[in-house]
């Protein structure tokens, strides 16, 4: 559904008027594609306090496609490497860096910080790195002009290089509706792709959900990725499952992922394995807990929750996700922060973070095979726009962007999940929803 007031601030009247008005200034997001498939600019590499990862890490980030530089009047994009601060006086050099520099940045642009995890042993750093926690969200809502802050954590030790995917999606149009985000790595070492342009060639990627909306998106980036696709929904939906795979070339699969053979049958539908599973499918049934009757919240814990943990338990025991795989489900911001008359929804979407930080750790020592989640917030779909009126605006406007995102602003996050290089992107539940003013 179009977004009326992007538009009207877009105008000269329209931004004169919101301005005397003290309305929001959303900036239109530049996203990926074929015709910008790149940040325009150079990417400034500035550092705070005394780095042990500079010279790795500025190899790294020439990886990325961007011309790195040390000074730029003008830069797309910022990277703070602040591994080197260690206290509370260190982050004067965090000011000193980014001071001078922030509005010179480009519209549409993005700031990475680096850190590392804060230390249980070391109360000093543990104190100046969870600081820079909250300078990045504080800095990613007033930096405006569309664009966005995120902080990579570092673990102490760790080569750069497993950061390459991550800082790829931060630095890149792909990453337009995130912001505010802390990002845990952890040391596991990548397996580049052959092909950045095609990292997901050879592999096979099922989708949950996915005849329309998220679902179909996702599924549509994977393929643009290289991926064999097999796209899944209830028979109910089979026209549009046809649909989607048809433009796609996909493989369709009509299953009620709540049947009691859900696994084996997926299992059947890839013989060789799959090298990426995404958890997608989801249903609300929304009323205040009061007036919920059992079985509406039995209905949305059933399909959002324990069909996902039933399949994910029964595919990894039997070897169906090869190793080096990537199991990537569908939370919400809703499991995060609540929302009136969704007690069942907010539960389920909760009960799959709490299963990607529980399960992420354990399938990579066991199986080989990373867990995340994605959590949308305010996405343009179809049932958004059915949405009343002031509740949607709301929706659109309660985030750093000032609108909502797009189905593709989530596919984008899926499809660096499932990427081979992301091994060292493990147990993460990361927000797509514009830094929304709802939850942590």
């Amino acid at each position: 559904m179009a977004d009326r007031y992007l538009h009207l601030t877009g105008t000269a009247p329209g931004r004169f008027l919101t301005r005397r008005l003290g309305l929001p200034q959303p900036a239109p997001l530049r996203r990926w594609s074929l015709e910008t498939p790149r940040l325009e600019g150079p990417l400034l590499h500035l550092t705070a306090g005394d780095s042990a990862i500079g010279g790795e890490l500025a190899k790294v980030l020439a990886a990325t496609g961007l011309a790195v530089e040390q000074r730029s009047e003008r830069p797309a994009a910022i990277v703070l490497d602040a591994t080197g601060v260690t206290s509370a006086r260190g982050l004067a050099q965090v000011h000193a860096a980014l001071h001078p520099v922030v509005r010179s940045q480009a519209p549409g642009g993005r700031i990475v910080v680096i850190g590392t995890p804060p230390s249980s042993e070391d109360h000093h750093q543990a104190a100046a790195q969870q600081a820079l926690e909250g300078f990045v969200r504080s800095l990613g809502k007033e930096i405006g002009r569309g664009s966005t802050v995120q902080l990579v954590r570092l673990p102490a030790g760790a080569a750069p290089v497993a950061a390459e995917s991550t800082l790829r999606f931060l630095l890149s149009p792909r990453s337009a509706y995130v912001s505010g985000q802390v990002i845990e790595l952890t040391d596991a070492a990548p397996d580049p792709a052959a092909d950045p342009d095609a990292p997901l060639t050879g592999r096979t990627a099922l989708v949950t959900g996915a005849a329309r909306g998220i679902g179909a998106s996702v599924a549509s980036v994977l393929a643009r990725d290289g991926a064999r696709v097999i796209v899944l929904d209830v028979p109910q939906a089979g026209d549009d499952l046809a649909r989607t795979a048809d433009r796609l070339g996909a493989t369709a699969l009509p299953l009620d992922i709540t049947a009691p053979d859900a696994a084996a049958r997926i299992a059947a539908g890839a013989p060789d394995g799959l090298d990426v599973l995404v958890h997608n499918a989801g249903i609300t049934r929304d009323r205040r807990l009061a007036n919920m009757p059992a079985e509406r919240w039995a209905q949305v814990i059933e399909v959002n929750l324990d069909s996902v943990l039933r399949t994910t338990d029964e595919l990894l025991a039997s070897g169906a996700v090869n190793r080096g795989g990537r199991i990537v489900a569908t939370a919400s911001i809703a499991g995060i922060a609540g929302n009136n008359g969704q007690t069942n929804y907010a539960a389920s979407k909760a009960g799959i973070i709490g299963l990607v930080r529980s399960l992420g750790p354990r399938a990579a020592a066991e199986h080989g095979v990373t867990v995340n989640a994605v959590a949308p917030g305010f996405i343009e779909t179809k049932m958004t726009a059915a949405v009343p009126l002031f509740i949607r605006e709301a929706g659109r406007r309660m985030n750093s962007l000032s609108q909502g995102g797009l189905p593709v602003d989530v596919a984008e996050t899926v499809a660096w999940f499932a990427q081979p290089g992301s091994a060292a992107v493990n147990g993460q539940v990361l927000r797509v929803c514009g830094q929304s003013l709802l939850g942590a």
